[in-house]
């Protein structure tokens, strides 16, 4: 080995080592305990099950006794919830982040100041802004309900957290709130990037506003708008302290990521839960493929 090859060695070496040894390892463990009996008891003893934990008679993909003949079982019913709170999500936060952005992109007095107004709500850990919801939302001290009561938009205090009519869509509200600065971030940056002749030019022609953003805005801060979005999708699609810090182990607004701490630590099922925990990376893994692919085709189309 050259002299150069070994400088390379002892300067890779330490961060190849904690890499292997902080990532790549669990990584292979739990792939391994997929395919394996393991109970959080006695994580020494393991049988292997081959593929039952994926495809078996009471597997992530057929589980017949579990919820009501839904042959997906609570699994399905959380990839359900997960899919339609990140489009839903996601959806909203696009469209209020666009709109902040182009509030915040204009000159007015004080902007500096309201820019980082803006981004508390992001700026908060996740754990501090659940809890605060969930206490101002709570049916019985919380001043939501307080406040929905003395103006009379409600007979009765709402259970918001604990309805299931009403759970799921306070989950995706609170996210909303939260991350909306985050993609209004992104945005911003995107058009503070645009040319400024392009408009000069509009403005002397007389282009209706409305008219410039649709064919003028839009389309140069397409590439900049597809990335934030797919941050949050795939943010939106492994999300879990949000949810369970507000619902807690409620089945209507069960994510898969809840899904597979309720299978670890729950019930200590090791093995079932380390199925369901590859299944989770392997979804997300070909939603980000299948977003990337299609942004492409459009930005291609578009050009």
């Amino acid at each position: 080995m050259t002299a150069k090859l070994r400088s390379i060695a002892l300067l890779l070496g330490p961060a190849l080592l904690l890499m292997f040894m902080v990532a790549i390892w669990p990584l292979a463990r739990s792939l391994w305990f997929g395919f394996t009996e393991t109970n959080i008891n006695d994580l020494s003893v393991s049988s292997w099950v081959g593929l039952e934990n994926y495809i078996g008679e009471y597997g992530l993909f057929f589980n017949p006794n579990d919820v009501d003949g839904f042959w997906l079982g609570d699994w399905g019913i959380s990839i359900r919830n997960t899919f339609a709170f990140a489009l839903i999500s996601v959806s909203l936060e696009t469209i209020f982040g666009l709109l902040v952005a182009l509030l915040l992109h204009r000159e007015f007095p004080g902007r500096a100041l309201v820019r980082t107004a803006v981004l508390v709500p992001w700026a908060l850990p996740t754990v501090v802004s659940a809890k605060m919801w969930h206490w101002m939302l709570h049916d019985q001290f919380g001043v939501i309900n307080a406040w929905l009561l003395d103006l009379g938009i409600v007979d009765e205090k709402i259970a918001f957290t604990a309805d299931p009519t009403y759970a799921f869509w306070t989950v995706v509200a609170v996210d909303v709130w939260k991350t909306t600065p985050f993609m209004a971030l992104l945005i911003l940056a995107a058009l503070q990037s645009l040319p400024r002749d392009c408009y000069e030019a509009a403005k002397i022609d007389g282009v209706h506003p409305l008219r410039l953003f649709l064919r003028v805005t839009l389309p140069l801060i397409r590439p900049a708008l597809m990335v934030a979005i797919m941050f949050r999708l795939l943010d939106a699609l492994r999300i879990f302290d949000l949810v369970f810090i507000l619902t807690a182990n409620s089945t209507d607004t069960l994510t898969m990521s809840g899904f597979v701490r309720r299978e670890m630590i729950d019930h200590g099922h090791i093995g079932f839960g380390s199925a369901a925990s590859s299944s989770l990376f392997l979804i997300i893994l070909l939603t980000a493929i299948v977003f990337v692919r299609a942004s492409r085709m459009r930005l291609a189309e578009r050009a």
